[in-house]
């Protein structure tokens, strides 16, 4: 019997309990979407051979493409225009070499080293938002806070786009990512390439140092362009590291002893957020979805040209045949090989600087909130058990006065 997909998580630390036997089952299974079926790659050697890109597409105008098999509407005229100008310059969805002529222009912009100079004012920032929880304290809501707050601030500043804006384009980006009406998503999208085209044109008129002026200075993309590549950027740059931020630190208090040594110890946090976007794999396979152009073997599989393809991330970093224990969250694995961030010519871009903010939020956080603690029991935290990134809705947290 095939399998019906997406499989919702049951568990916050791990992925739907369905994919360890599909593992076992065979490295690639199939699935049936709601108007389709689709090839699912349950482990790691072949979750890279896919996300390397020989002989695959990522772009859903690909015919076969598993996102159109969503959903048997078909889009209005209206909307597959606004949808197709809206598509301009976001390079996630891009095969080479239209793909890499808009990565190159922004690979600068998150080096090791353009973060590492970004470390300080990420630190600021963190700070700041610490010292407001506990000047309010000894009770914070995590997630809005700090987990959401931190990302936001930060990418704001890259960006060039003003933070009074941030609950705007928060609200929507949530909107497009959890709605299952296809109406209200294709409304807050629309929202946001508008309120983008006009961040654009008025940034066109007097170019800031800072990442958009640099872009319109630059005079490699259009007005079109620019806004595709911000807005990817934008939602990208706080919605991942914003789930991330929570339900690491809720991992990490989950495992007092792995956490004392990292405050012995804080040399050992780069591994400790290594470990955590492995065990966590919040993405999963949203951002892993693919179609065959040509005809080829994957795992020992034939799959078609035209057949659509999923990437469990969250499977192939539990893959036992990759990671030892896989099960197990291990500050000491150093598990740099993780598929968290992709792999191939898609990796995440900005993979040093999510990087950089969760090493610098963890422990920032525990450095200065020591005795910081769940103040609700963990069945009372709502998760996004059914939405495509995975995290927590809230995190009421609490401390003892020092």
């Amino acid at each position: 019997m095939t399998p019906s997909f997406p499989v919702p998580r049951t568990c916050p630390y791990a992925p739907p309990p369905e994919y360890e036997r599909m593992r076992e089952e065979a490295p690639l299974v199939r699935a049936s979407l709601p108007h389709g079926d689709v090839w699912l790659v349950t482990r790691y050697a072949e979750a890279r051979q896919v996300l390397n890109g020989q002989g695959i597409s990522t772009s859903p105008a690909t015919p076969g493409h598993p996102n159109n098999a969503f959903t048997a509407e078909e889009p209005t005229q209206e909307q597959r225009e606004v949808m197709e100008r809206f598509r301009v310059g976001q390079f996630i969805d891009m095969d080479p070499p239209e793909h890499g002529r808009y990565r190159r222009l922004l690979i600068p912009e998150f080096t090791v080293r353009r973060v590492k100079e970004m470390r300080p004012g990420i630190q600021r920032t963190a700070d700041l938002l610490i010292d407001d929880m506990l000047a309010k304290g000894p009770d914070a809501e995590l997630v809005a806070d700090f987990g959401l707050a931190l990302p936001s601030l930060v990418i704001c500043q890259l960006l060039g786009v003003p933070y009074a804006d941030h609950e705007f384009f928060q609200s929507r980006t949530r909107t497009m990512v959890s709605s299952d009406d296809p109406q209200a998503s294709f409304a807050a999208i629309i929202e946001i390439k508008n309120y983008l085209a006009d961040l654009v044109a008025e940034a066109a008129r007097q170019p800031k140092d800072d990442l958009l002026g640099r872009l319109i200075t630059a005079g490699e993309v259009n007005h079109d362009e620019i806004v595709g590549m911000i807005s990817l950027l934008l939602i990208a740059g706080h919605e991942t590291t914003a789930n991330m931020i929570p339900l690491g630190v809720l991992t990490l208090l989950r495992h007092p002893g792995q956490l004392a040594r990292l405050r012995e110890d804080p040399g050992l946090w780069p591994m400790a957020v290594e470990e955590l976007l492995r065990y966590l794999s919040i993405v999963d396979w949203v951002a892993f979805d693919r179609v065959a152009v040509e005809d080829q073997e994957i795992g020992g599989q034939l799959v078609r040209k035209g057949e659509g393809i999923f990437v469990l991330g969250a499977s192939a970093n539990r893959d036992e045949r990759a990671f030892e224990r896989p099960d197990d969250f291990d500050i000491d694995r150093g598990a740099r090989h993780h598929v968290a961030f992709g792999y191939g010519v898609h990796q995440c871009l900005g993979q040093n600087l999510a990087r950089a903010e969760l090493e610098i939020a963890y422990r920032t956080l525990f450095e200065r909130i020591p005795s910081l603690r769940l103040a609700v029991n963990e069945e009372e935290v709502p998760f996004k058990y059914c939405q495509v990134i995975f995290g927590a809705n809230a995190m009421p947290v609490t401390w003892r006065h020092s």
